[in-house]
């Protein structure tokens, strides 16, 4: 053969020849990319949503406003319906979006692609979290006024939204990922949110002692918590930056759990 020519062993053709793979992306353009692309789809299909979410929340502080008049209890209320519109997108929507790619055999789609695993699920986690900025906005405002609560510190739902939005977002992966079926998986993400209208939105004193305990285990609670505490005249700003380290831990397991989850998931 001429010199420089590639060597081909005898009886091959070039069709024999496998075509290299493409090198894997990294993990930062793939997160971008996957972010990129679910949050124009979650733009286009879960607006109508996001007023459900929002009207939802709006609705049960003005069903609160005739029984709760100020205080503690009224910061609780308007707290823990904010955080219940991130619940109602991050928690129980992703759980069913990851539950119907289970079973419709999406999965095997993001499994051909050279992406890592961590980049879909933070990826999808990340573009659902985020479409609850405008209703968190919202609802916080609304709150505020109805209840008489001052505004000047509701810049920190700037880290209250992500930080909530990455612990439910990560949990209702996990449960869409795990459920073994898609009407299951449904039904947990519907449970969770209940739990965090029911565990978020009452004040903690009226809770009985072993509810209050599982208020304790809820990813939810802590946002709830900083946010709450910010309303008061001297927020205790140490007690804050707990809360939402607490909140901001416990996204990084539940992302870690979904991670796994979806490695599971995708080689079955």
């Amino acid at each position: 053969m001429p010199t420089g020519a590639p060597s081909v062993r005898a009886g091959a053709t070039a069709e024999d020849e496998a075509a290299p793979l493409a090198p894997r992306a990294r993990l930062l353009p793939a997160l971008a990319a996957v972010y990129r692309a679910q949050l124009s789809r979650a733009r286009v299909a879960r607006i109508p949503l996001l007023f459900v979410a929002t009207f939802q929340s709006i609705g049960i502080m003005v069903l609160m406003r005739g029984v709760v008049d100020g205080g503690s209890e009224a910061r609780a209320v308007v707290a823990g319906s904010t955080v219940l519109v991130v619940a109602f997108v991050a928690l129980n929507l992703l759980a069913q979006y990851f539950g119907q790619l289970r079973a419709t055999g999406g999965l095997d789609h993001y499994a051909t692609l050279p992406v890592p695993p961590a980049a879909v699920v933070l990826g999808a986690a990340g573009a659902y979290a985020s479409f609850t900025v405008p209703g968190t906005a919202v609802t916080a405002v609304t709150g505020s006024v109805l209840f008489g609560l001052p505004l000047s510190h509701l810049w920190i739902l700037v880290a209250v939204v992500p930080l909530a939005g990455a612990a439910l977002a990560g949990l209702g992966a996990a449960l869409g990922l795990l459920a073994p079926r898609q009407e299951l998986a449904t039904l947990l993400g519907q449970l969770g949110m209940s739990a965090a209208l029911l565990l978020g939105v009452l004040p903690a004193e009226r809770l009985p002692g072993p509810i209050g305990w599982a208020r304790d285990l809820l990813p939810s609670t802590y946002g709830v918590e900083a946010l709450a505490r910010t309303f008061d005249t001297r927020p205790d700003w140490a007690a804050v930056a707990l809360d939402l380290a607490v909140c901001g831990a416990v996204g990084v397991v539940s992302l870690s759990v979904a991670t796994w989850a979806y490695r599971r998931a995708a080689v079955r």
